[in-house]
């Protein structure tokens, strides 16, 4: 398969989104609203909520295709947020955006808040813990949401802690993957509605195992029959040190070309969706990969 292949088995599963279905002929660009007051790269920016309201609307305007809206930062070594405080973030936010006519993704594991999200009008769940915790599944299985699973080694207080270590980073998440998958279909999740997230930096110590997993993104995505199309593969790398290491760039700030880079990079290998923090950058980075891909494919089927 080629990475501008474009046939109908080639692209990623339709993703049902509440009431949203996204397809995939190019990447959709999620941008993050963290309303928290400690996220590793813009904590306490939209911890207001009329802040956090113009930062939404600001995505809108630069191409916004998915708004990830989140209570609690998940950072390396970052504390748990009691349940009543993530809710206090969360819901003003949620309810504020339901109608402003792009999908609203919560980034949250507390079973509570998806329930709380789900009915003020959220239409994608991103669990950092592929909805192992009890109550999870149960949380979701009766609406239209979509869900993201993404891989964690440990929990956030814990995960990079004594380095962990994979004989095969990219078969160790893919296996992962494919179980989650598979377990929350038997529980009853309609397979359109899932996509998962190999967890750039969630319990990955060393900048090899980052980046084995950008460059054979598209081997992370969960098993499937023969003939079926993949799951839709989320990136979320935007900011992260695997690319302050590599380019020396010491602040999360510094390092917008960077993460731009790399959602292309992603684009590249099959990801049906990049989260990131700069959001114009982004979709016109996308928009030129494009177009390129398109000019390559229409000259290889001329020839």
């Amino acid at each position: 398969m080629t990475h501008t292949d474009l046939s109908p088995a080639s692209l990623p599963e339709p993703l049902q989104c509440g009431r949203f279905m996204l397809t995939f002929e190019r990447p959709r660009v999620m941008g993050i609203l963290n309303v928290t007051p400690d996220s590793f790269s813009d904590g306490g920016r939209y911890a207001a909520r009329d802040d956090a309201l113009r930062q939404a609307e600001r995505m809108i305007r630069e191409g916004v295709e998915i708004i990830d809206i989140g209570g609690e930062s998940t950072r390396p070594g970052a504390p748990p947020v009691p349940l009543d405080e993530e809710l206090a973030r969360v819901m003003p936010i949620v309810e504020a955006l339901a109608g402003v006519g792009v999908p609203l993704s919560v980034d949250t594991y507390k079973p509570e808040v998806m329930r709380a999200a789900l009915a003020a009008g959220a239409d994608l769940i991103n669990d950092v813990w592929g909805f192992r915790l009890p109550g999870a599944i149960e949380a979701v299985r009766d609406s239209a949401c979509g869900l993201c699973a993404m891989h964690m080694h440990g929990e956030p207080q814990t995960m990079q802690r004594g380095k962990p270590e994979y004989a095969d980073v990219v078969a160790d998440v893919r296996t992962f993957l494919t179980e989650r998958v598979d377990t929350l279909m038997r529980e009853g999740i309609a397979r359109e509605r899932l996509s998962v997230d190999p967890g750039f930096g969630f319990g990955k110590s060393t900048l090899e195992d980052n980046y084995a997993l950008l460059a054979h993104l598209r081997d992370t995505a969960p098993r499937v029959a023969p003939g079926a199309r993949p799951f839709p593969i989320l990136a979320g790398m935007s900011r992260k040190s695997m690319f302050g290491v590599v380019t020396g760039r010491a602040t999360p700030a510094e390092r917008v070309a960077a993460s731009v880079a790399g959602a292309v990079c992603a684009a590249e290998r099959g990801a049906a969706i990049v989260r990131v923090h700069d959001v114009a950058e982004t979709v016109d980075a996308i928009k030129v990969w494009a177009a390129v891909r398109d000019a390559t494919r229409s000259a290889a089927q001329s020839n």
